[in-house]
C-alpha cells in the first residue's frame, strides 16, 4: 500500500460535495468527505469500494431497494435499453398521425427535389421562415433525419421513422447511466476515467426515465424526433462539459477549452433539433458553479446579509476560471440566440386564443394563476401519467378566473413542494443532498422555461412532449426520495415492492399508450375520455369518419366541436362543407358567412361558400367570395378552378380558360382543370389549342389517364385515329372499368369504319354501364348498319 501523505491545502478547500482531484498516495481523511483515489495500481482496489460509499451516500440507503450487487456498466445499459425498447416496440408499425402529416407526409422538404439548401430556410413545416405565417419553429437538424428517413425507405413508409424514434430513446436512456451517474455521485475522474460512484442509483433513474409513460408522444409520435434529438444534444452538451475538467493539479480547477466550446456547438445543434435545447447552456452554468466551483448559494448571501469582509476570500471570485467559463457560456448562447432571431426574420410567431387562451387573458392576475395552473398540470403528469392527451388545448383546461376555484389548490401544493425542495437544496449542511436537489430541481426547471410562458407566449396549454427533458429531474428527485425513505423506515420491502410497482405499472401504461397512438381513430377516441370539454378532439374524430364517408356520425362530431368552441372556424368550414355535399345549402351558407366573419382572412372557408353561393345561382356573390378567397391567398389553384367553373357556366369562356389556367401554373398537376380546358375548347371548336393543350397537360402528368381520354377524344374528332386509338387503350388499360372510355372508343372505330371493334366495346361499355344512353343509341345505330351492309351484301 503507497504511503500517507498530508493533503495539500488547495485540496482541504474542496471537502464540500463536487468534483475531487487525486492526489499520489492519498486517502479519504475521516470525517473529512473528501474523496481521494489512489493513482497507483494496487492500492485503487481496495479503496475503490469505501469510496463509493463514502461519496454517494443515496446507493447506500438503496441497498434494501435494489438488493443485488452492483452490475458493470455495461450490463447496466443494456439493460435500461432492453427494458426502454420493451416498452415502446409496439409503436414501430404505427401510422402517421395528427401531426405527422403536416411535417412529414405534406412537408416538400422531404423530397429529393427539393434542394438541400431550402431546409435552412424553412420552418419545422415546409413553410418559409420570412412569411408571416410561419410557426417559427427552426429545427432543419430533424427535417433532415426525416428526409434520410424517406430517402432510404423509399417514400412514405411509417415503419422506418417509427424504428428510428424508438431506438434515439433507447440510446437517450442508456445515456442517462452516466448522467444520473455524475447528478447522483459527482463528477469524480481517475486517470482521465470517469467513476460511476452511484451505480444503483443511476441505474434505477434511468429505469423511472426509460419506462416514464409521458414519454410516449416523442417516441411514438413521429414528430416528437425534434424533442429526441433535442435532448441527445442536450446530454452530450452536458457530458462533454464535463469532460471539459479531466485533468487538476495542486492550484485548482483546470479545465480544456476545447471540450467547453464543443459543449456550445452541442448546445447549438439541440437548438437546431428543438428549441428548448439551448437551456442545456443555463444547466451547465449551474452544474459548474455548484459542482465544479463548489459554489454554497446559502454561505454567499448570509456573508452578503451579514456584510462581511470574508466575501472577498471566496475562492471562486479570487480565481476567474469559473468566470471565464460563465462568459464562455454566456457568449456562446447569446451569439446563437442572435443568429436564431436573424434567421426568423419576422418576429416571434402569431398564435390565436384557442391555442393558449391564459396568454390572452387581460388580468396579469388571471394570467400568472392560469401558468401556475398549467406547471402544477405538467408535475402531475410526471407524478402519475395516466390522463394523456394528444392536444390539451381547446377548452381542455378552462380557464381560473377566481381564487374561489377549488383548482387553486393545486397551485398551493405544487409551490408548497417546490419550496420546500428549495430550501432543502439551500439549507441542507449535507453538501451531497444540497448537490442532488439542486441539479433535480434545475433539471426540472430550466428545460421547461421555454414553455412557461415566462419570456414569450408559447403555441399550447399543456404538451408533454416538452416534458421529456424536464423528467430528467423528476427521476433524480424520485430515486434520492426512495434512498432517503429507505434510510428512515424499517419497512424496506415495501419500498423495494413500491419502486417494482412504479416500474412495471410504467411499462403496461407505455405499451397500452403507444397501442392508441398506432393510429388516428385509435388516438382521438382516447383523448375523449381525458379532454371531453377539447373541441379539437371532436373535430379530428369528425374529419376521420368524413374522410372515411361516414358523413351523419362526422356531422355530429363537427356540430359539438362548434358548441363546445362557437369561434371554431376549421369545424364550420368543415361541416359547412358536408351539408353542402348533402344539399343542405341554406345552412352550409350560414355556417361558412360565421366562419369568414369570426376570421376574415380565412381563404378556405370563402372559396367554399362560394361553391354554395355558385349551387344557389347566385353568381356574383360567388365571384366576390372566390376573389376574396385569393385575395388572402394569392396562391390558390382550387379556387382558381372553382372561379373557371363559375365563368364556364355564365358562358364567359375566355375567363373561364384563364382561371384554368393560373390553376394549372399554380399546381401542374390539377388535372381537374387541365380536362376542363379540353374539354371547353373542344366544345367550342378550338381543336387545334385543345390538342396543344393536351400535349402540354400530358407531358407534366404522363400517367393520367382522364387526359389521355380528353386528348383522345380531340384527335378523333381530327381525324387522326391511330393516335386517338393508342391513348384510348392506354386509357383504359390504366381505367378498364370507366364505361366511358370503352365507349369513347367504340365511337372512334365507329366512324373509322372499323365495324367489329366498335360493336365489341360498344358492347363491354353497356355491360359495365348498361343505362348510358348515348352509348346505346350509337351501338342500335352499328347495330341498323351492319344489318344494312349483311342485306347489301346478299
Amino acid at each position: 500500500m503507497a504511503s500517507e501523505r498530508p493533503l495539500p491545502p488547495a485540496l482541504l478547500r474542496g471537502a464540500e460535495s463536487g468534483r475531487e482531484f487525486s492526489h499520489p498516495g492519498g486517502r479519504c481523511r475521516p470525517g473529512s468527505g473528501l474523496l481521494q483515489i489512489s493513482n497507483q495500481h494496487n492500492a485503487e482496489a481496495s479503496i475503490l469500494e469505501p469510496t463509493l460509499f463514502k461519496m454517494a451516500e443515496v446507493d447506500l440507503n438503496l441497498d434494501n431497494v435494489i438488493p443485488t450487487t452492483i452490475l458493470p456498466t455495461y450490463w447496466a445499459k443494456l439493460l435500461v435499453a432492453f427494458v426502454s425498447f420493451v416498452c415502446f416496440a409496439h409503436s414501430y408499425d404505427g401510422d402517421f398521425v395528427f401531426d405527422d402529416s403536416e411535417a412529414i407526409v405534406n412537408n416538400k422538404d422531404l423530397r429529393a427535389e427539393t434542394p438541400l439548401g431550402d431546409l435552412w430556410q424553412h420552418d419545422f413545416w415546409g413553410s418559409k421562415l420570412s412569411s408571416n405565417n410561419s410557426h417559427k419553429s427552426y429545427r432543419p437538424l430533424t427535417v433532415l433525419t426525416f428526409r434520410i428517413n424517406y430517402y432510404l425507405s423509399g417514400g412514405f413508409y411509417p415503419v422506418s421513422f417509427h424504428i428510428v424514434n424508438i431506438l434515439l430513446h433507447c440510446s437517450i436512456s442508456v445515456l442517462m447511466i452516466d448522467v444520473f451517474s455524475i447528478l447522483f455521485g459527482g463528477l469524480q475522474y481517475n486517470k482521465g476515467r470517469r467513476l460511476n460512484l452511484a451505480p444503483k442509483s443511476s441505474l434505477l433513474a434511468a429505469l423511472f426515465f426509460a419506462v416514464h409513460p409521458v414519454h410516449t408522444e416523442c417516441v411514438a409520435g413521429i414528430v416528437g424526433r425534434a424533442d429526441l434529438l433535442g435532448a441527445l444534444f442536450f446530454l452530450l452538451s452536458f457530458l462533454g462539459y464535463c469532460q471539459a475538467f479531466r485533468e487538476s493539479n495542486k492550484e485548482g480547477t483546470q479545465f480544456s477549452i476545447f471540450w467547453v466550446l464543443l459543449s456550445i456547438l452541442l448546445s447549438a445543434m439541440a437548438m437546431l433539433c428543438k428549441e428548448q435545447g439551448i437551456t442545456v447552456l443555463g444547466f451547465n452554468a449551474v452544474f459548474d458553479a455548484l459542482v465544479i466551483s463548489k459554489l454554497n448559494i446559502l454561505e454567499i448571501v448570509q456573508k452578503v446579509r451579514h456584510k462581511e469582509k470574508s466575501l472577498e476570500n471566496i475562492g471562486w471570485l479570487k480565481n476567474g476560471s469559473l468566470l471565464f467559463r460563465l462568459t464562455l457560456l454566456f457568449s456562446g448562447g447569446a451569439t446563437i440566440l442572435y443568429m436564431r432571431w436573424r434567421i426568423m426574420g419576422t418576429g416571434p410567431p402569431v398564435f390565436t386564443e384557442v391555442d393558449n387562451p391564459a396568454s390572452f387573458a387581460d388580468s396579469i392576475f388571471i394570467r400568472a394563476i392560469n401558468y401556475n395552473y398549467y406547471y402544477s398540470l405538467n408535475a402531475w403528469l410526471l407524478l402519475c401519467p395516466w390522463w394523456l392527451c394528444f392536444d390539451w388545448s381547446m377548452g381542455c383546461i378552462p380557464l381560473i378566473k377566481s381564487v374561489s376555484d377549488w383548482r387553486i389548490i393545486a397551485l398551493a401544493a405544487l409551490w408548497f413542494c417546490l419550496i420546500g425542495l428549495i430550501c432543502q437544496a439551500l439549507c441542507s449542511e449535507d453538501s451531497h443532498k444540497r448537490r442532488i436537489l439542486t441539479l433535480g430541481l434545475g433539471f426540472l426547471i430550466i428545460p421547461f422555461l421555454p414553455a412557461s410562458n415566462l419570456f414569450f407566449r408559447v403555441g399550447f396549454v399543456v404538451a408533454e412532449r416538452v416534458i421529456y427533458l424536464p423528467s430528467i429531474g423528476y427521476c433524480v428527485l424520485l430515486t434520492y426520495g426512495f434512498g432517503i425513505l429507505s434510510k428512515h423506515t424499517k419497512k424496506k420491502k415495501l419500498i423495494a415492492a413500491t419502486v417494482l410497482g412504479i416500474l412495471l405499472i410504467n411499462m403496461v401504461r407505455c405499451i397500452t399508450r403507444c397501442s392508441q397512438w398506432r393510429n388516428e381513430d385509435l388516438l382521438f377516441k382516447s383523448a375523449l375520455s381525458v379532454c371531453p370539454l377539447n373541441a379539437k378532439v371532436h373535430y379530428n374524430i369528425g374529419k376521420n369518419l368524413a374522410d372515411k364517408g361516414d358523413q351523419i356520425a362526422a356531422i355530429r362530431y363537427y356540430r359539438e366541436a362548434v358548441r363546445l368552441n362557437p369561434k371554431y372556424v376549421h369545424a364550420m368550414n368543415n361541416l359547412g362543407n358536408i351539408l353542402k355535399e348533402r344539399n343542405e345549402l341554406q345552412e352550409a351558407e350560414e355556417l361558412l358567412s360565421l366562419a369568414v366573419r369570426i376570421q376574415p382572412d380565412f381563404a378556405a372557408a370563402w372559396m367554399n361558400l362560394g361553391i354554395v353561393q355558385n349551387s344557389l345561382r347566385r353568381f356574383g356573390e360567388a365571384e366576390r367570395s372566390y376573389w376574396t378567397a385569393i385575395k388572402y391567398r394569392r396562391k390558390y389553384p382550387d379556387c382558381y378552378y372553382n372561379l373557371g367553373r363559375l365563368y364556364a357556366d355564365l358562358n364567359r369562356p375566355l375567363e373561364a380558360l384563364n382561371a384554368w389556367r393560373n390553376a394549372t401554373f399554380l399546381k401542374p398537376e390539377h388535372t381537374l382543370a387541365w380536362n376542363n380546358m379540353i374539354i371547353l375548347l373542344d366544345n367550342t371548336g378550338n381543336l387545334a389549342q385543345a390538342e396543344a393543350v393536351g400535349r402540354e397537360a400530358l407531358e407534366l402528368i404522363p400517367s393520367d389517364h382522364s387526359i389521355m381520354f380528353s386528348l383522345a377524344n380531340v384527335l378523333g374528332k381530327s381525324q387522326k385515329y391511330k393516335e386517338s386509338e393508342a391513348l384510348f387503350l392506354k386509357a383504359i388499360k390504366a381505367n378498364p372499368n370507366a364505361a366511358n372510355y370503352h365507349g369513347n372508343l367504340a365511337v372512334l372505330y365507329h366512324r373509322w369504319g372499323n365495324f367489329d371493334l366498335a360493336k365489341k366495346y360498344y358492347e363491354v361499355s353497356l355491360k359495365l354501364d348498361p343505362l348510358a344512353p348515348g352509348t346505346k343509341e350509337n351501338y342500335n345505330l352499328l347495330k341498323r348498319k351492319l344489318e344494312q351492309l349483311q342485306t347489301n351484301s346478299v
